[in-house]
């Protein structure tokens, strides 16, 4: 069968590889260059933790290919399982916790309940007001800017034909197939894979599904080394977005954060959001309540990106709704990198043996006009 992948970032290069993987003839095509849209942007968050339930069966398809992928691509892209803490500041967010974590359970996520004295104790310098945490042990971090060229090599070895710095002229849907018209010239395939990010929605509405999606970039920065190590990622459980914030330390030292400032509308041409330096202050106030620390470590650099959002807040997966052969995967709202693996082998199941063993039916591309 022959695919075209439309959008190299995480989700369209571990597709086009597991594709490859079953015997797929691949094209993947790429506006910009490899895993420079959302996945570049990353936080480069491995969690599960306060994932929307029906995301879950495919979370925990997704961490298993992450404790396998430096074995399946031969490159270390830095996925360390160092665990995911969530600190809670007030009774408030201690009950959505708890409320979370009983409904988790039955969907195989197990969640640990840290007391101030065990946080002090395990994690000592995080959060010296935390009244309470979540602890996820096998969660933790990867690299984004490794893990979409380590996919998209390994789907090279594998026959996957990649083309960058194209401009797509036309898409269209003839009898047998598609054929995509682009800047470098045109591809021919049976399939068309959407994994397009924060354009997904343009390619969906030429086949007439609607998607309501918002591209939006988000704030992150990164601290000069420090030698304390933090090893698990740190986030906190609030309904206050003013106090959003997350937090992981690299191995080599440095502190990467992101949270608290608004993600701001991106324009799709060229697609890009520029980050805001007067909005830094609000980030480290909010990063100082999960690591005092940081208020004395400097700032090295600031970063923006575009992702896409879905109204819902949950990703468009799956089949087509009118259009044979065409398939979607985007809109992963700010929180697709944990899931990019698991997407990519989900995508080159159902595409190449017409089922799948993970539930997608909340993730359809016709659900909107469904509910309209």
């Amino acid at each position: 069968m022959d695919v075209i992948v439309l959008g190299g970032g995480l989700m369209g290069t571990a597709s086009a590889y597991f594709l490859a993987r079953r015997g797929a003839r691949v094209t993947l095509i790429e506006r910009n260059r490899i895993g420079a849209g959302a996945t570049v942007a990353s936080f480069g968050n491995i969690r599960r933790t306060g994932r929307h339930l029906s995301q879950l069966p495919l979370a925990h398809r997704s961490l298993k290919l992450w404790g396998e992928v430096e074995k399946m691509l031969g490159r270390d892209v830095e996925f360390r399982a160092t665990g995911h803490i969530r600190l809670i500041f007030d009774e408030g967010s201690l009950a959505d916790m708890r409320a979370y974590a009983q409904a988790a359970r039955p969907w195989g996520l197990e969640l640990e309940e840290l007391g101030p004295r065990e946080i002090r104790s395990r994690f000592p310098g995080l959060g010296p007001e935390a009244i309470a945490a979540s602890f996820s042990p096998h969660d933790g971090s990867g690299n984004p800017r490794l893990i979409a060229p380590a996919f998209a090599e390994a789907a090279r070895k594998l026959g996957v034909e990649i083309v960058e710095d194209v401009d797509v002229e036309t898409i269209k849907h003839a009898g047998s197939g598609f054929i995509v018209t682009t800047s470098k010239g045109s591809f021919a395939a049976e399939c068309l894979l959407n994994t397009a990010g924060a354009w997904g929605a343009r390619v969906a509405a030429q086949f007439g599904e609607t998607v309501p999606l918002d591209a939006r970039g988000p704030q992150m920065g990164v601290t000069e080394p420090v030698p304390h190590r933090i090893l698990p990622v740190v986030g906190i459980w609030t309904r206050d977005k003013d106090y959003g914030a997350y937090l992981r330390q690299v191995e080599r030292g440095n502190i990467v954060f992101g949270g608290a400032a608004e993600r701001v509308s991106v324009d799709l041409d060229p697609g890009h959001a520029a980050a805001d330096p007067a909005r830094l202050p609000l980030q480290l106030r909010a990063v100082a309540r999960l690591l005092p620390a940081i208020a004395k470590v400097a700032v090295i650099r600031t970063w923006s990106g575009c992702e896409g959002y879905v109204r819902d807040m949950l990703p468009v997966m799956g089949r087509s709704a009118t259009t044979p052969g065409l398939f979607h995967a985007f809109g992963f709202c700010g929180h697709g990198f944990q899931l990019g693996p698991g997407v990519g082998d989900t995508m080159a199941e159902l595409i190449m043996t017409d089922r799948c063993e993970t539930p997608l039916d909340d993730f359809r591309v016709d659900r909107f006009s469904r509910t309209a």
